[in-house]
Order: structure tokens, then sequence, then C-alpha cells
């Protein structure tokens, strides 16, 4: 049958014989066939149709739980009810964005368990929101409750221009902002990404990427069905929890495609330490995704490195460049071919003007990643800043345009007015440069930092950065900040540090040095911040920690620090008794070691399964002081008691 629509695909899938896999463990899986699916789909529809639901209303799906997730997504598109997927997150302002947007959808339903329910209702009781609470909960579907999907709901089938979903913005802004992408759109951007990948039916695909987001909906569900793909997905949290896992899994159910941003390929590599790499096979990968965020080339490199020994060779490497308002891709690099890589001059990076290229060994040298062309179906232009195209290997706005890309955002006519042209140009807000066709992203257009008349990229300082001590990618946010005041931005750095100010003194003067010897800028500030906020799919939010600064929010550690660096460090020390503790949990856990107070626990080869055991032990004694990923930070006993007793002690104040 001819294929328009999402729901086009789901009826004419299902008769095919492939499933999908949900892995909540390393021997815990659950196959659905996508007969099943299609069951499941109209099971769902007949309880929204029961509740009221019709053609039109808008379907929050508020879930964790993959399975759930696709059974409601697929349910509600089959009555040509719109899903809107958020993301539960772990913070208040992940519900503070879901009320945001209930009120902004009019009256939509929610599809949740009464778990996330309940902590809806508690947090916007104590924003003053119970209004809004009790009328979403009022058309709440919840999981917990469906036990019965025998009596399917009639289908209402949708047309090519009705929308699908909407896909808010990961961030959590005072106005998220909804992108509108329609049947059309999508079963377009599906096509197009396939060609330039070659999915097939043979393909095997497994995934940790989290649904609410377009790389793990659309990239690793929506392509993986549409082209009858068996496909494995394991939760977000897992992977976090133990990211090993996913290349055991992988070797398991020999994947084809698998994908990853930065931070995946990072959190893996950081987690297998120096051990050996054990059982794994990956020569069956033929497609490596790495997109979602300015794309690093000396991970892509290092992963590469510790992974080919086990089969993974460097043409499976697949870096991309895509956007939620493109339905996700908009460009793929030639198959089978190694990722390639062009080095700049970062001082002639400046939009409106030719790129200039660098040696390998300059320290102006910024070396960014092809991203290759524009996938079938997709346009790209390299525009001024009045949207007028440049020549080739100019570097300017990155526009795009196709039948993929969504036509505006969801009741905001005039940031559509603003973002996407009459003749259907949309603004991405990066900037980039094509070279013989291929595309290299330089940095986002918001992003840029001026220092003395001249402009840098902030993951290029980062990069640079991270080199100091502790540091890497993720926990060093470069930004230019303009105090009360001052007459032009001044580099500033944000830096993730959970210990003591003493502590932290070293480490600023480490990137205030390497910064000033690779590129000649002086360092005004080095911030020390206990969070970096970032979208759910992983992008710092450099403009909430720039606007903090401002509004004097770090003053009193600036003013600490200050003063520290007039006078002598003293060295601080544990208590015997926290240490103890500390001790005593990893003994009792790693029997067959011996650790000493200073040894790293990465490098003495624990297993990230206990990794979690000794947090689990260490949260029992001292109940939400640590978080999982502080055994990272602090990997030795020494260093980990030391920075639980300073917590202890600001909780005591």
């Amino acid at each position: 049958m001819p294929i328009h629509t999402l729901v086009d695909l789901l009826i004419a899938h299902r008769g095919v014989a492939k499933s999908i896999h949900y892995h909540d463990g390393e021997h815990d899986e659950r196959s659905v066939s996508f007969s099943a699916l299609y069951d499941r789909a109209l099971g769902i529809l007949g309880h929204l149709q029961a509740r009221g639901a019709v053609r039109g209303d808008k379907l929050i799906i508020f879930l964790n739980h993959n399975e759930y997730f696709i059974n409601g997504f697929w349910g509600a598109l089959s009555g040509s009810i719109i899903p809107v997927p958020l993301a539960v997150g772990i913070s208040d302002e992940h519900r503070h964005k879901l009320l945001r947007i209930a009120k902004k959808l009019g009256n939509p339903f929610i599809y949740t368990d009464q778990k996330n329910l309940d902590r809806i209702g508690e947090f916007a009781a104590s924003v003053g929101e119970s209004a809004v609470f009790e009328k979403l909960k009022s058309r709440a579907l919840l999981t917990d409750r469906l036990s019965d999907l025998s009596q399917p709901g009639e289908l209402t089938p949708p047309s090519p221009d009705d929308i699908a979903f909407i896909q808010f913005s990961s961030g959590s802004t005072s106005e998220p902002k909804g992108i509108v992408l329609t049947h059309r759109n999508v079963i377009a951007n599906w096509r197009g990404a396939t060609a330039a990948a070659a999915f097939n039916a043979d393909d095997v695909s497994l995934s940790w990427m989290p649904l609410t987001h377009d790389m793990g909906l659309i990239g690793k569900h929506i392509f993986m069905f549409g082209n009858q793909i068996e496909s494995h997905l394991m939760p977000t949290e897992l992977f976090i929890r133990r990211p090993l896992l996913w290349l055991t899994l992988a070797t398991r159910v020999r994947a084809t495609i698998l994908s990853s941003p930065n931070f995946g390929y990072r959190h893996y590599l950081k987690v297998l330490g120096e051990r050996r790499i054990e059982q794994v096979d990956l020569s069956a990968v033929r497609v490596l995704f790495n997109g979602a965020e300015p794309i690093s080339p000396d991970l892509c490199h290092e992963f590469i490195e510790r992974l080919s020994p086990h089969g993974l060779g460097a043409q499976a490497m697949f870096p991309v460049y895509g956007l939620a308002e493109a339905s996700l891709a908009v460009s793929f690099p030639a198959l089978n071919t190694p990722y390639r890589v062009a080095r700049f001059d970062r001082h002639r990076l400046v939009v409106g003007q030719a790129a200039g290229f660098a040696s390998e060994d300059s320290r102006d040298a910024l070396t960014l990643m092809n991203v290759g062309r524009a996938i079938p179906g997709t346009e790209v232009r390299i525009a001024a800043e009045n949207s007028a195209p440049l020549p080739e290997g100019y570097v300017g706005q990155l526009l795009i345009k196709g039948e993929n890309v969504t036509k505006g955002y969801f009741e905001a006519p005039e940031l559509t007015a603003e973002l996407i042209s009459q003749d259907g140009w949309l603004n991405t807000g990066d900037l980039g440069v094509l070279l013989a066709g291929q595309l290299f992203i330089t940095g986002r257009a918001k992003e840029i930092i001026f220092v003395n008349g001249q402009n840098y990229y902030p993951h290029d300082l980062e990069a640079i950065a991270q080199a100091a001590p502790g540091m890497e990618l993720g926990k060093v946010v470069a930004a230019g900040c303009r105090p009360v005041g001052a007459e032009s931005d001044q580099l500033t750095f944000f830096v993730l540090h959970r210990g003591t100010l003493l502590e932290f003194r070293p480490i600023a003067a480490a990137i205030t040095r390497l910064i000033n010897e690779q590129t000649g800028l002086e360092v005004a500030y080095v911030v020390p911040v206990k969070r970096i906020p970032k979208t759910t799919s992983g992008k710092i939010q450099r403009v909430a920690l720039e606007n903090a600064f401002v509004a004097g929010e770090f003053a009193e550690e600036m003013a600490t620090l200050q003063q520290q660096a007039e006078s002598a460090p003293t060295t601080a020390e544990p208590s015997v008794g926290v240490q103890s503790v500390i001790q005593g949990i990893c003994d009792a856990l790693l029997p067959d070691k011996q650790l000493g107070a200073e040894d790293n626990l990465f490098e003495i080869g624990a297993s990230s399964l206990t990794l979690i055991q000794i947090h689990e032990h260490i949260d029992q004694q001292y109940p939400g002081l640590i978080d999982l990923t502080e055994l990272f930070d602090y990997p030795t006993v020494a260093s980990l008691a030391l920075h639980l007793e300073q917590k202890i002690q600001s909780a005591q104040h």
C-alpha cells in the first residue's frame, strides 16, 4: 500500500514478522511483534476515545517506560490524536515545563502513570497551579490501570498534512517552543534518511536514546520501524548506570546500527577506564550515528581506537547533523568511508567572510567534523545575516528547506515568521561552512563569544580547557559575560565543581594558563558551579549561566576565591568517621582488591555494577547527599569522604 502517513506504516507493517525488543537489564528482555503493536495501539485508542478524545486532541506522553511510551504514541496516532512527548526528568523544572505546556495546549489529555501524576500534583500545589493540574488529572490515562487492551478503538486515519506530533524544545524555558511536525514532514525525512543511510530490513538496531528526543523517537524508532528493522531499546537510565552493557547487548544481538551523542561515547569510555574489554564484537556495526550536540573529533578518535580491536572500523563512525525542525535528519556523510575533519584558523571563522585554514600544529587550529551532504529531499544554504546566499567556503547562517522541514511553531506566529521565510527557508540558528558540498558546523549564532573585536566559538575554547586536571567535555562551559558596568564581554569559564573552593583554585589556574598559552586570550573569570544546566538532549544552556553570573548568583564564591588567593592556603582532610564508613563499604564490595584511601576505584577495575552498589550503600548511610555521578568526580575513598563531609556540614547549617 502507498505510504503517506505514519498510520499507513502501522497498518502496512501489521503483517511483517519483525519485533521491537525492550531490554531492562542484561537478561531482562520483552519482545513485541509489529502485529501486537498494532493491536496494542488500537486498544489504547479505545481507552482514549472512551474518555472523549477525538481527532485533533493533544495527548501529553509523560513516561520513562519505553514499551508503554511506544504503545501510547501509536495509539494516539491511529486516532489522529496528536502526541506531545515530554521528558519526565528529575527536577521541578521538568514538572513546571509540563504545566506550562499543558496550559499552552489548552485542554490536553495526559498518558502517564500514577507515580508521575502524583508528583505533578504535589508540585502544582506548591506553585499555585492546582487548577491546571486538576483539569489535566480529569483527562489522565494511567498505564497502571490499562490491564485490558482487547477492545479496539475506531481507527481514524490522518491526512498527510495533519499534525503528526509536537516536539517541544528540550530546554526548560518559560516559553517552551513547540515544533509542529506533520505526517508529510516525517515521512519525507524517513525516505531521505533511508536513502542516505541505506537502511534495510536486514539491519538490526540498538538504542538507549530517550524517546522524548527526536534522535530517539524519530531516528531510532520511526526510521527503524518504517524500514522493517528488528530494533532493540534499552532505557536511558540503564545506560547511565551501566554503560558497558550497551556494547555487550550490541554484540549479542549483532546490531548493525547504533547511535549516541558525544555524552554517550564519553560516558562509556570513562566507566571503561583502562580495563580490558571482554566479549565485545562490533564487526556487524556498519553505522554508528554521532549527533545531537557538537561532535568532538578527538572523542571519535579515542572511541574508534579503543574499540577497533573489537571489530569497529573508522568507516562506521557516522557524524551527522540534524534538528527537530527538520523532522531530524539534514546531512549524512558518505557510507563506508572513514570520517573526515578539516582544520580551520579559529580567527578566520567570521560570519560573511571566507573561512581560513590552519596547519595541524598551529595554536590557532580549530578541528571541525565533516557532517556530510544534505540528504535527498533536503536543501541547505549558507547565508549572510540578511539571509542572502553566500559562496561556498564562506561562513554564515545555516538555512534548510524541504518537505521534511516544519512549517511553524505551535501557536507562535511571530517566532514562525522570524525563523521561516515566505519561500520556506528555515534559519536553524547554527553557523556553518560548505566545502565541496560537505557541511561543517562552526557553532551557534547566539553563542559566539566576542573578545577584543574577534569572535570565538565556545566549544573550541572548552576543548582546550578540558585538558586541565579533572576536566572533560560537559564539565566546563565557555561564555562571554558582561558584568554591570563593563564595556565589553569578558571571557568567562563555568566549571562543574562539587569540592571545596581551595580545591578549585588550581583548576582555575590551569584553565587560565591553557587558554592563554593556546589562544593568547585573557580569562576574566573562572567560576565554580554546582550544576551545568543542560537540555534533555545534553545541550548546554550557556545563556542561563551567563544570566546567573551577571545577576550575582556566584558573587559569594568569587569573593571567597579572591580572599583565598590573598592568603596562605590550608589543606583540608576528611574526618576519620566518614572515611572509615566509605572504606568499609568499598572493602566489603571489593573483597579481592587491596583498596587504599588514595586508590582510584576505576584504576583498580571496579565494575559499573559495583559502583552502583557502593553508591547505594553510601546512600543508605547518608541519604540523598551523594549522586552516582559524583563517584566519577571523587573516585578515591579519601576524596569522596572529604566531599561527603562537606555536604554533611552544609546540610547541618
